[in-house]
């Protein structure tokens, strides 16, 4: 990775794309990161090399959303996401890569075009069952792919949160997901000192990334983001559709 042109051109674009997303701002970006890395290194060693960067993003953006987020709604999802993992944890080796990003794909898509030809009006408010579910999907692609955006949208976006609360409930969720998923990965041995040091090296474009996120949401109001964030949820369903083909 480390005098590969390729790697390099994928992994900047990449890094910020995330650092926007971990900010809180357009959750479901960040499942385009681990398939645009895919094209120059394999999607574990991708998911691997990104988790670190991860970490450090949620230190940064948890510092600054803190106290802000909705506990009842964390309660609902995290204990259902870390069943997720654990059951991505136990399936690693059987994983079928392009047929879970067709099924991401798939709710990331219709979610998305069924907030912005419908409305906010025509979506109810999801039962604690349909949390646990968006949970345990968001654990799921979360420990595969870092694509845990989309399922948790599905679910935080219909409640009609406002803006800062609906983004640090999101933020604290993945800070949580993404420590859990530390002991996975490091039984599975995608921890190791090339991926690490890689991530060490890009630890400057995270802390650009977060900081242009934070930026740009001062700059949005309430009903602009949520449109924003359906869009976002669109075109990432579209990206994950097209890898899988």
């Amino acid at each position: 990775m480390l005098t590969d042109p390729l790697f390099w051109l994928v992994a900047i674009p990449a890094v910020l794309i995330t650092g926007i997303s971990k900010s809180g701002f357009a959750g479901g970006v960040g499942g385009l990161t681990v398939p645009l890395l895919a094209l120059a290194i394999s999607p574990a060693t991708a998911a691997a090399v990104m988790l670190p960067l991860l970490i450090y993003m949620d230190f940064l953006s948890v510092r600054s959303w803190w106290g802000q987020h909705n506990s009842r709604h964390l309660w609902i999802l995290l204990p259902a996401a870390i069943v997720g993992i654990f059951i991505a944890y136990l399936l690693f080796d059987r994983l079928n890569e392009e047929y879970l990003r067709a099924i991401l794909g798939c709710v990331s898509l219709g979610f998305g075009l069924y907030g912005l030809i419908l409305g906010d009006k025509t979506q109810a408010s999801p039962s604690p069952l349909v949390g646990r579910l968006c949970g345990l999907t968001a654990g799921f692609t979360s420990f595969v792919a870092h694509a845990g955006g989309p399922p948790l949208n599905a679910y935080l976006l219909p409640l009609r949160l406002a803006k800062a609360e609906f983004l640090a409930t999101a933020v604290v969720f993945f800070a949580v997901v993404n420590l859990v998923k530390l002991v996975p990965y490091s039984l599975l041995g995608q921890i190791n000192q090339e991926n690490i040091l890689v991530s060490l090296l890009l630890v400057p474009l995270a802390w650009l990334g977060v900081k242009l996120g934070l930026f740009i949401q001062d700059k949005i109001n309430d009903r602009l983001f949520k449109r924003i964030i359906l869009i976002l949820m669109v075109l990432v369903g579209v990206r994950l559709l097209w890898t899988a083909l």
